[in-house]
């Protein structure tokens, strides 16, 4: 098949990358992320997707960083796990239709390796997209591979992060400290 990869980073798509490569299927990556804040984050993460896109030479397409229009969704609810189920739904939607539209044989996201990530509500955002737009969405657990994942990274030097990306996550990673 020819699958169509969300990319969340570098780390997550290690795995499943080489997998399915394995498998025989061609995997393309989709970086889109507005999530994913401040924009240094967003930078670093992009930096070492491109990088990884280069040593291992997988075609990645590049999306837009529409942060302002992600904030509006995702400001409406905080609490967990809506938000997060809004961000699946946000950014699946665009790699579904993207697929759809380009030809591919179905869809999949590297969020399905995070043992952090609502795994469940993922697949089911997933299966929705499917019916949606009548493309595929390859569903694996790819959990098992997160240590692969992390070891690839530290071979190649890529930049590993300390929080989910959202701006809520940063907070809670980094700004419930009382002064």
């Amino acid at each position: 098949m020819k699958i169509l990869m969300h990319i969340c980073c570098a780390i997550c798509f290690a795995y499943p990358h080489k997998r399915l490569r394995e498998e025989g299927h061609e995997v393309v990556g989709y970086w889109y992320n507005p999530n994913i804040h401040p924009y240094m984050e967003y930078e670093a993460r992009l930096d070492a997707v491109k990088k990884y896109a280069e040593l291992e030479n997988v075609e990645v397409v590049y999306d837009e960083y529409d942060f302002i229009d992600y904030l509006r969704i995702q400001l409406k609810n905080i609490e967990r796990p809506e938000r997060c189920i809004n961000c699946y739904k946000y950014r699946l939607e665009r790699v579904a239709k993207y697929a759809k539209e380009n030809g591919f044989d179905a869809f999949s996201t590297t969020l399905l390796v995070s043992h952090h990530q609502y795994h469940n509500e993922i697949r089911k955002v997933g299966e929705e997209l499917e019916k949606k737009y009548g493309i595929k969405f390859y569903y694996e657990d790819f959990r098992q591979g997160w240590k692969q994942g992390k070891e690839i990274a530290k071979v190649y030097s890529l930049y590993s992060q300390k929080y989910c990306g959202c701006l809520i996550s940063e907070w809670e990673r980094f700004g419930k400290k009382s002064i």
